[in-house]
C-alpha cells in the first residue's frame, strides 16, 4: 500500500502543473494562455499524432515527444545528424496523409555536405512506442550545395488534397539564386509522397530548368499551408527589413524575389524601385515594418467559432501572432495577439481545437490558446 502511494505522488509530481494566465479579450474570442509544456530548445516544427501527443523538432537536432499532459520526452533516436549553424538545423515534421498505416513521417534540415550546406527533405518510420525512427532515407537535396552562410533555409512541409507534397526553400541569403530554374534554393517544390516528379509540374521536359520546381521568386519562406476552404497553397516569407509577404501559391508563377520588393536592406536603401512587375504574381498580404512570419495555420476548429476562416501566423519580430480574417483566397483583416510577448516560431491547430504555439528561445515552450 505505501509502495502504492509513493508511486502516486511520483506521477504526480512528473506531470507537469499547467500554468493558465488571466483571460485575453480578442476581436472574435476571448481566451486564456496556458503553457503546455516547457524546456524545449528552440522548438521548430511540430505534428500531432493519432493519440494526441505532439512530436516536436529542435532546431539543435532532437526529435520530442510531447504526451497530452504537456510532459517532454527524452530525445527520439534515429534522428539524422543535422548543420546546426546560424538558422540550420531540425527545422519542420509533417506525417504522411497515411500515417496511422505506414507510420511514415518526413522531416525538412539544413544538411552539411560536400560544398557546403543546403536543405534537404527526409522520409521515416515512427516506432510502433514513439521514441526512434527507423528506415531513414534521403528524399530530396535542394542542390547545388552552398559554403558561404547558414542562412535562408526555408524548409517548410504540407500535402494538399491529393496527397502531393510541397516543400519550401529558402535562397539561401544568395538573391539571384531564388530566380534561376535550374537551381532549387528560393522556391518551392512539389513531388509525390515517394520523391517522384509528378508529369504535370510545370517545368517538366523544359530544357535548363529543375523539374520539381512548381514556384519561384520565393526568399525564406517559412510558412506553408493548404487553405481548407479553396484547397489553394497559400506561403509566408520573410521580406529584409520590411516587405514580409502573405502568397497564394500558384502553377509555375514568379514571385519576384529580388526584381520586385517592398522591403529595403538592413541599412537602408530600397532592395527594389519595383513592387510589382509584367509576369510576376503580386502578395495578398504585405507587411512593412517586419512581422518576420515563420509558420502559418488555418482555423476551422470548434473551440473558438470567431476565428473559423482565419490564417494564423507566427510572428518572431515584432513577436507575437497575427490573426488574418479570409475570404475565398484573399486577405480581409488583421489583428495581432499577444504582441511584444514572445518570438512564435510555429502555429498548429490541436485536434481538440485549441491552438498550440512554438516559442524560439532557448528554453522554449509549447504555448495553448484555451477557450476562456
Amino acid at each position: 500500500m505505501m509502495r502504492r502511494a509513493l508511486l502516486a505522488s511520483l506521477a504526480l509530481l512528473a506531470t507537469p502543473a499547467l500554468a493558465q494566465e488571466a483571460p485575453v479579450t480578442s476581436e472574435r474570442a476571448t481566451f486564456r494562455v496556458t503553457t503546455f509544456a516547457r524546456g524545449l530548445e528552440h522548438p521548430w516544427g511540430a505534428a500531432f499524432l493519432p493519440d494526441g501527443s505532439l512530436l516536436v523538432t529542435e532546431r539543435r537536432g532532437r526529435l520530442r515527444r510531447v504526451t497530452p499532459d504537456g510532459r517532454v520526452s527524452a530525445p527520439l533516436a534515429g534522428v539524422p545528424q543535422v548543420e546546426a549553424a546560424a538558422q540550420g538545423g531540425l527545422l519542420d515534421i509533417a506525417l504522411a496523409p497515411d500515417f496511422a498505416r505506414t507510420r511514415e513521417v518526413f522531416l525538412c534540415q539544413a544538411a552539411a555536405v560536400a560544398g557546403g550546406a543546403l536543405t534537404r527533405l527526409i522520409t521515416a518510420r515512427l516506432s510502433p512506442g514513439n521514441d526512434g525512427l527507423t528506415a531513414v532515407r534521403r528524399v530530396l537535396d535542394a542542390t547545388p550545395a552552398q559554403s558561404s552562410g547558414r542562412l535562408h533555409f526555408g524548409c517548410r512541409i504540407v500535402f494538399d488534397r491529393d496527397g502531393f507534397l510541397y516543400l519550401s526553400t529558402g535562397e539561401r541569403n544568395e538573391r539571384n539564386r531564388a530566380q534561376r530554374l535550374d537551381d532549387l534554393a528560393g522556391k518551392v517544390i512539389r513531388l509525390t509522397r515517394d520523391g517522384r516528379v509528378p508529369p504535370d509540374n510545370p517545368f517538366v521536359g523544359r530544357s535548363g530548368a529543375r523539374p520539381e520546381i512548381w514556384s519561384y521568386g520565393q526568399r525564406n519562406p517559412q510558412g506553408l499551408a493548404v487553405n481548407p476552404w479553396t484547397g489553394s497553397l497559400w506561403e509566408a516569407e520573410f521580406g529584409p527589413r520590411g516587405g514580409d509577404e502573405i502568397n497564394v501559391i500558384r502553377r509555375g508563377a514568379n514571385y519576384g524575389w529580388p526584381v520586385v520588393s517592398f522591403g529595403r536592406e538592413y541599412w537602408g536603401p530600397r532592395i527594389s524601385r519595383e513592387t510589382a512587375g509584367p509576369g510576376i504574381v503580386d502578395p495578398i498580404h504585405v507587411w512593412t515594418p517586419s512581422v518576420s512570419p515563420s509558420g502559418i495555420a488555418f482555423y476551422d476548429g470548434e473551440a473558438f467559432p470567431g476565428w473559423r476562416r482565419s490564417l494564423f501566423v507566427a510572428a518572431l519580430s515584432e513577436p507575437g501572432l497575427v490573426r488574418l480574417t479570409t475570404d475565398g483566397d484573399r486577405v480581409t483583416g488583421e489583428e495581432r495577439l499577444l504582441w511584444g510577448r514572445d518570438r512564435i516560431r510555429q502555429v498548429v491547430v490541436g485536434p481538440d481545437g485549441r491552438i498550440y504555439l512554438l516559442t524560439d528561445a532557448s528554453d522554449g515552450a509549447v504555448l495553448r490558446l484555451d477557450p476562456a
